[in-house]
């Protein structure tokens, strides 16, 4: 288990762009990973700005959940406490499968803690799938290049910016605005990979 504060720039890119950027810098890994969503029928989980997700990778997988961070130390960037449990490949695959059942590991624990009655309501209602490349960015920053696909068939990509220090992660997004003829605006900065997964549900 984990649980840790994320500092991250998220910007929507165009096809052309993300192909553009995935061609400029050096590749430290190139992955597939499958996220399942769960929530309540009534949306509990959102309405507290919470995701809850497992994503299953090829030999492995955890769960994680995605909460407000009580005590943010910046106000520029997208910032959440994650807290994350391990799960083996043939775990995830066997919950998912089941689509309604009670959470356990640390996550579980927040839950009882948070939404004693109400867990019992959560299920899964929709997923995901993205190819992600981790690369070496400019001033040595690791960018996540995410190309994802839903069940509508809709595909988007999406860059991620993530570090602990807030002032890097600002220049770097300057950078890579000025390089690659970009910027972000209110329809293409920190849109929710689990809002868009809902929207392009079957």
């Amino acid at each position: 288990m984990s649980k840790n504060r994320e500092i991250e720039a998220k910007t929507l890119l165009t096809k052309n762009i993300y192909e553009k950027i995935t061609h400029s810098f050096p590749v430290k890994q190139d992955f597939v990973q499958e996220n399942y969503y769960f929530d309540t029928p009534n949306s509990l989980l959102k309405k507290h700005q919470i995701s809850l997700r497992i994503r299953i990778y090829a030999d492995h997988a955890e769960q994680t959940m995605k909460v407000p961070d009580p005590n943010p130390v910046q106000k520029n960037f997208h910032e959440v406490i994650e807290i994350n449990d391990n799960l083996t490949h043939a775990e995830a695959k066997k919950l998912v499968a089941q689509k309604h059942f009670t959470f356990q590991g640390n996550i579980g624990h927040y839950l009882n803690e948070h939404f004693k009655q109400e867990q019992k309501d959560l299920a899964l209602f929709t997923w995901s799938k993205t190819r992600r490349i981790l690369m070496n960015g400019p001033k040595n920053a690791e960018l996540t290049l995410d190309a994802t696909s839903y069940p509508d068939g809709y595909q988007d990509f999406e860059l991620e910016i993530e570090n602990t220090n807030p002032k890097l992660i600002g220049q770097v997004q300057q950078v890579l605005e000025y390089d690659y003829d970009f910027s972000q605006t209110s329809t293409n900065t920190n849109q929710s990979k689990i809002a868009r997964a809902n929207a392009h549900r079957k």
